[in-house]
């Protein structure tokens, strides 16, 4: 029987095809779950900005969860969901620092670090926990991290009451002084994935690839074709399946980039298209989409995306919204405000929703999932967007984590209990070394 390793991928003409999980992978001591000969497990952090109506977002009840309102879309996953009222982000309040909760929300909100005060080049937060993972397991594969995001953003300048934009626009950290860019065009997002990094061709073959609108599986047909025909019944159809997903995604990234206008044919000095598309959820989906690929391939088993940089004035007109969202968050208890949070709250949802029941649809080994094998982290650290508090924050944690969580659950922790309290416990489902993280004070059970 043909064994192969997990880390295949199929090479060609400057792109890199790596490969779902087939029967015929062998398992690799990579972390604690694959030495266990089971699929890696991977987490990913979902930011949406100015809080939320905390009232429709918190399930009724504890034990069996109960969606509230703004959580019905996930009626679909609720078995994968573990709800968590009394999450709090300590380092995200003012201690003496004055106006600026959007700012620090944001730089707190995967760090669990104070961020200076500053709208200059010292600039100071924490270590992201995404990137403290990957500084010890960031080479088990071919992209470390990756850093989606649907807005663009900037590290100077001015945007929260004197701190700097970096601070709004950055959820990821490499250092306390050095935030991550994220990428919001797909287009970059989907040759990151499948170029071939190694190759020093590899980018003028992407460039003909978009001269030509071909497809990066044109580049890999030769080694896909013969790797099928030393396949079994099952593998070649999930084989098929999977190629056929990554097409779909590449038409559609295309079509965006005619829609946007584009010349189909790049000029020489050709990088990447720059005008993500304008729909927020079309936009959306397709970089859910991207890390779904990302994480089904084992390019990565780290990702962050952030919905709307944080104190973002998007407007929603398929919602009938027309005033901006962070303009509505400070509500001042009108009832209208308060329902357009809500509608843009449940927008969210549902986009989460959406990837994760695809998610659920990825098969794995051992009878289990892509969902199965996640932990995704979705929430703010605003709570209400009128008050500006960081305690009681919308936070759930979406996946099985190697069917390690106790998911369906909503729990309400008796005491305040700070985020990074979690996310010690998601690090050491990754085989991630920590004894403490940002201002956490032990684990939490989850």
């Amino acid at each position: 029987m043909l064994k192969i390793s997990r880390r295949t991928v199929l090479q060609g003409m400057g792109a890199a095809v790596g490969l779902p999980f087939l029967e015929a992978m062998l398992p690799l001591r990579l972390n604690a779950s694959v030495a266990a000969g089971k699929d890696p497990i991977r987490m990913g952090f979902v930011m949406f900005p100015n809080g939320a109506n905390m009232e429709a977002w918190t399930p009724a009840a504890t034990g069996p969860l109960a969606l509230s309102e703004t959580l019905a879309p996930l009626k679909n996953v609720k078995d994968h969901i573990l709800v968590l009222s009394g999450l709090m982000h300590d380092k995200a309040s003012a201690h003496g620092d004055g106006p600026g909760d959007h700012a620090r929300a944001n730089a707190v909100f995967l760090t669990g670090a104070h961020p200076v005060k500053t709208e200059g080049k010292d600039i100071r937060a924490g270590v992201s926990i995404d990137q403290f993972a990957a500084q010890q397991i960031g080479e088990e594969t071919r992209i470390p991290s990756m850093e989606l995001g649907l807005e663009k953003g900037g590290n100077s300048g001015n945007c929260d009451s004197g701190y700097s934009c970096a601070y709004t626009s950055s959820i990821s950290w490499r250092s306390p002084t050095a935030p991550m860019g994220k990428e919001v065009n797909p287009r970059a997002v989907f040759e990151k994935i499948f170029g071939d990094p190694g190759n020093a061709n590899a980018k003028r073959h992407a460039q003909a690839r978009l001269k030509e609108q071909k497809s990066v599986l044109d580049a890999v047909s030769s080694e896909a074709k013969s790797l099928k025909s030393k396949l079994g019944t099952a593998d070649k159809d999930k084989l098929d399946d999977y190629l056929e997903g990554v097409r779909a995604i590449e038409k559609q990234i295309q079509a965006d980039e005619r829609n946007a206008g584009k010349m189909p044919i790049p000029p020489a000095n050709f990088s990447v298209p720059d005008k993500p598309p304008k729909d927020t959820q079309e936009h959306c989906r397709i970089m859910m989409d991207l890390m779904i690929l990302a994480f089904q391939t084992n390019s990565t088993r780290i990702v962050s995306f952030s919905l709307a940089n944080e104190g973002s004035n998007r407007t929603f007109p398929n919602l009938g919204i027309s005033e901006g969202h962070h303009t509505i968050s400070h509500h001042a208890k009108n009832k209208d405000k308060q329902d357009q949070i809500k509608k843009i709250d449940r927008f969210y949802a549902e986009q989460l929703a959406w990837m994760l029941e695809k998610m659920a649809k990825v098969k794995e080994g051992g009878g289990t999932t892509l969902l199965d094998n996640v932990m995704i982290v979705y929430g703010s650290a605003n709570g209400d967007g009128d008050r500006h508090n960081h305690d009681n924050l919308p936070f759930l944690i979406a996946g099985g984590g190697g069917k390690s969580i106790r998911s369906g659950q909503h729990v309400k922790l008796q005491q305040r209990v700070p985020v990074c309290n979690l996310f010690l416990s998601m690090m050491d489902r990754m085989g991630v070394k920590a004894d403490q993280f940002g201002d956490s004070t032990g684990r939490l059970a989850v």
